[in-house]
C-alpha cells in the first residue's frame, strides 16, 4: 500500500511527463468528440461547453448486467458519458472566494441527464432555494470568469489522477451505476470516488451501525444482526469506524459476503481509522466496496463524518442501530435516515437502555397514531411519519427490505422525472 504520508505531488508525474502532448491530445479528443467521422458535427457536439481530456490512466466502468437503458444516459457512448462527468466535476469543484462552493446535492438533485447539465452551463438553475441562489452568483462569476473554469478544470484533472493512483474510480448522478438507493433522496452527493466494484445488489442494503466503544455485548449483537442480513442476501453497509461498524464488515467478510463502508475522508488518503487499512483493503479484495463522497485528497475531518452519515442512510434501505449513546454518530444517521424515507430499526435492548431511542420510537408511534397529510413543499429536513422499528431478531429487518429490482424501478422513474423537466 502507497503512504498517502508522502503526499501526493508524485501521483502526479505521469501527467507531468504528457504535458508537451496535452495540447494536442485535447484538441484531437475535441475534434472527436465534436465530429462525425465525415466532418459533419455530431450531435452531442452541442453539450459539451468546457471539455479537459481524463488522465492517460482513466479507466472508465463497465456497464453493470441489469441496469436498464435511459437514453439520456445509458445509451450514450463512453467517452461522450466520460465528458459529462467531467463537466458535472468542474461544477462541483468551482469555488468562489468569498461564496465557496455549490452545493452538491443541488447539482444531484438538477443535474442527472446531460440536458439539465447543459441548462447549468447556459447559466440556468431551475430550483428555488438559498442554495440555487448562492449557486447562480457562483455560476455567473464563472462563466464570466474564464480562469474559474479551467482552475476547476485543473483541480478535476489532479483529483482523478490521485484516485486513480490510489486504485479507485468515480460514479456521478449522470451515470448509470449511480447507487440506486442514493438517486432518491433529496441530499444525495453529486459524485462519489469508490474503491473496489459497484454492485446494483446494494439497492438491497442495510447500514448497521453504533458506536465505537462497543461493549462485549453490542459487539455480539452486532455480529448476530450482520451475520443474519448477509446470509439474507442483504448487503451489510457500515462506516469502517471502531467497534460496532468494525464487526459488522468482518461479520459479513467472514461469512463470504460482500460489505460496504462509507467513508468520511479522501478515497486517496490516510484510512481512518488507521487500524482499519487491512480491513478496507480487504473489503476491497472480499468483492465489496469502500465508497467516499470527498474530494480524493480530501483530509480527515471532524465534520466530514455527519455527513457521510447522510449519504450511508441514503445509500440503504434503512439503518439498524445496533448501540449508541445520544451524542453518537449512529443517532445522527437515524434522524437522516427518518427524513430519507428510510426505515430506523433499534435493537429492543437500544430502546431499553437509551432515552433517545425511547422518544423516537415514542414519537413514531404517536405519528402513525395521528395521521396527517404531508406537506411536500416542506423543508428537506422536516422530520416525517415515518417508520421507526424496535427490533428484537434479525427477522423483523429482513421482513421490511424490499427486492434490489423494486427500487432500481424506482431510481429509473425519478431519472425519468429529472429529464422532463
Amino acid at each position: 500500500m502507497s503512504n498517502p504520508d508522502n503526499g501526493v505531488d508524485h501521483l502526479f508525474a505521469d501527467e507531468e511527463r504528457t504535458a508537451a502532448g496535452e495540447a494536442k491530445y485535447r484538441a484531437g479528443a475535441l475534434r472527436r468528440r465534436d465530429a462525425n467521422p465525415d466532418g459533419s458535427p455530431s450531435q452531442d457536439s452541442q453539450q459539451i461547453r468546457f471539455w479537459s481530456p481524463p488522465p492517460a490512466n482513466e479507466r472508465r466502468p463497465a456497464e453493470l448486467p441489469g441496469m436498464s437503458a435511459k437514453p439520456s444516459v445509458v445509451s450514450r457512448r463512453p467517452e461522450a458519458r466520460s465528458a459529462d462527468r467531467e463537466r458535472l466535476l468542474t461544477l462541483c469543484a468551482l469555488r468562489h472566494g468569498e461564496l465557496g462552493r455549490i452545493d452538491g446535492s443541488l447539482l444531484a438533485r438538477t443535474a442527472q441527464t446531460p440536458e439539465a447539465l447543459d441548462r447549468w452551463f447556459a447559466g440556468q438553475v431551475i430550483e428555488r432555494s438559498p442554495k440555487a441562489d448562492k449557486a447562480r452568483n457562483i455560476l455567473e462569476w464563472a462563466l464570466r470568469d474564464g480562469a474559474a473554469i479551467e482552475e476547476a478544470e485543473d483541480f478535476v484533472g489532479r483529483q482523478l489522477a490521485a484516485a486513480y493512483a490510489a486504485g479507485a474510480d468515480v460514479t456521478t448522478v449522470l451515470d448509470p451505476d449511480y447507487p440506486a438507493n442514493l438517486r432518491l433522496v433529496p441530499d444525495a452527493p453529486a459524485f462519489l470516488f469508490y474503491r473496489g466494484q459497484l454492485d446494483p445488489a446494494d439497492a438491497r442494503s442495510i447500514a448497521v451501525v453504533g458506536t465505537r466503544q462497543a461493549t462485549p455485548d453490542g459487539r455480539a449483537r452486532a455480529a448476530r444482526m450482520a451475520r443474519g442480513l448477509s446470509d439474507a442476501g442483504i448487503v451489510v453497509v457500515s462506516g469502517l469506524a471502531r467497534g460496532i461498524d468494525t464487526v459488522a464488515h468482518t461479520t459479513a467478510l467472514d461469512g463470504g459476503r460482500r460489505t460496504v463502508a462509507v467513508i468520511g475522508n479522501g478515497i486517496a488518503g490516510n484510512t481512518y481509522p488507521p487500524e482499519n487499512a487491512f480491513l478496507a483493503d480487504r473489503i476491497v479484495d472480499g468483492g465489496g466496496a469502500v465508497i467516499s463522497q470527498f474530494w480524493p485528497t480530501d483530509p480527515t475531518d471532524q465534520w466530514r463524518f455527519p455527513a457521510r452519515n447522510i449519504t450511508m442512510s441514503g445509500y440503504t434501505q434503512g439503518t439498524l442501530v445496533v448501540e449508541a449513546a445520544s451524542t453518537s454518530g449512529a443517532k445522527l444517521q437515524a434522524q437522516s435516515a427518518r427524513r430519507h424515507s428510510r426505515t430506523v430499526f433499534l435493537l429492543r435492548s437500544l430502546a431499553a437502555t437509551q432515552a433517545w431511542a425511547r422518544k423516537m420510537l415514542t414519537e413514531a408511534r404517536a405519528e402513525f397514531s395521528q395521521p396527517r397529510q404531508l406537506d411536500l413543499t416542506a423543508p428537506a429536513d422536516q422530520d416525517l411519519p415515518l417508520a421507526v422499528v424496535e427490533v428484537g431478531d434479525v427477522g423483523d429487518v429482513i421482513a421490511r427490505v424490499a427486492d434490489a429490482a423494486a427500487v432500481q424501478a424506482a431510481a429509473d422513474m425519478r431519472l425519468e422525472l429529472a429529464g422532463a423537466w
